[in-house]
């Protein structure tokens, strides 16, 4: 007997595409309009791109709505579960997130092996070990999506205590279906078409802005410099700078990130920065104009070692599926310094909130 698993819907097919299109095309915008706005000094263009991720992120979680709807209806099935290994990824919190592997077992199918992370409460962590069995949910057209239930109905405890599981094979390990080729292509046109469609209609005014400050130096001591190696790519204007990476670079190797922040403010005389947005390769600093009083901190300030720890957790502890792009913000627009994480995937966006040390203080799942 096998296991029967409706087949998933289809990743490319016109809705998901456009989907796909519109969130690349977001995240390309939004870092573009903040760059772009803080240089210019056009407010609407710098407050768009605060908004628009935020509107683009109710108006997905509102399409969802049915969807969600319709995968709580279903009924889980439930089945006992073996842990082969397991290992803390992060956390802060009293609620560790717990990468488990685990071997099911339900009682129509042959056991299979499914990787998955879980919070566990610090307290209970030390009951979990491997080799022991466990009671697990899945729903039945998704069955790697395993969920641990803690508190099982008193029978299936029972069955739990005295049951003993054989390891499924490693190689029968169930994963959830990939997207196509076609979904990370319109990803990466709709990003690139998103900061184009940004930058160009203002291209006259950023070109213009930095020949006006190479002409008043004394005016406007800020200078503008472009500096271009075989691994990164430095721009460095009145108002803002930004550093691309070159292929096979990220910023959430080692150091990297700090080195480049860095080099944007050395020789700045330390100016106050009013964002700071970074994505896998590119990081993009708005300064605060001389004189303003809107909030701002010293960008480098920020704790950048926790960086790498917040995205991972972001991607792998709240439920986003086939995680595609990621995007830390950090500003002080509050009040308080906020770092904010969102991913987005093929199952929604989810969001992560930090202060100003980089402790996680809120956590909102994707759908």
């Amino acid at each position: 007997m096998t296991i029967t698993v409706a087949e998933p819907p289809p990743h490319d097919t016109p809705v998901v595409l456009a989907r796909g299109f519109l969130t690349g095309g977001v995240v390309g915008a939004s870092p573009a309009a903040l760059a772009v706005g803080g240089s210019t000094e056009n407010t609407p263009l710098f407050v768009m791109g605060w908004v628009l991720p935020v509107v683009y992120g109710l108006l997905f979680f509102l399409a969802g709505v049915p969807r969600r709807a319709r995968e709580a209806a279903v009924v889980p099935r439930t089945a006992l579960a073996m842990i082969e290994t397991l290992h803390a990824v992060g956390g802060e919190s009293s609620d560790v997130p717990v990468r488990f592997d685990l071997t099911v077992a339900p009682d129509d199918a042959p056991a299979y092996r499914v990787a998955i992370t879980q919070d566990i409460n610090l307290v209970e962590l030390p009951d979990y070990r491997p080799r022991r069995v466990l009671v697990v949910q899945y729903p039945p057209d998704r069955p790697w999506r395993v969920r641990i239930v803690k508190r099982p109905a008193p029978e299936w405890a029972e069955r739990a205590a005295g049951a003993r599981l054989d390891s499924a094979p490693g190689p029968a390990t169930l994963r959830e279906p990939s997207a196509g080729c076609a979904f990370g292509s319109v990803v990466l046109l709709g990003l690139l078409l998103g900061a184009a469609g940004v930058i160009l209609p203002f291209h006259a005014d950023l070109f213009d802005g930095d020949a006006t400050a190479r002409q008043s130096a004394s005016d406007r001591p800020s200078v503008s410099a472009t500096s271009s190696t075989t691994s990164s790519t430095t721009v460095v204007s009145s108002a803002s700078g930004t550093v691309a990476l070159g292929p096979d670079q990220s910023f959430l190797d080692k150091g990297e990130l700090r080195r480049a922040v860095d080099s944007l403010t050395k020789g700045k005389d330390a100016r106050p920065a009013l964002t700071v947005v970074v994505q896998e390769r590119l990081l993009s600093v708005v300064f605060a104009p001389t004189g303003t009083q809107a909030a701002r901190f010293d960008a480098r300030s920020l704790p950048y070692e926790r960086f790498p720890a917040l995205v991972e957790e972001a991607r792998t502890t709240l439920g986003v599926d086939s995680p595609r792009t990621w995007q830390l913000t950090a500003d002080d627009l509050t009040g308080a310094l906020t770092i904010r994480v969102a991913v987005t995937g093929t199952g929604g966006t989810a969001l992560l909130e930090a202060d100003g040390q980089g402790k996680v203080v809120r956590r909102t799942p994707a759908g």
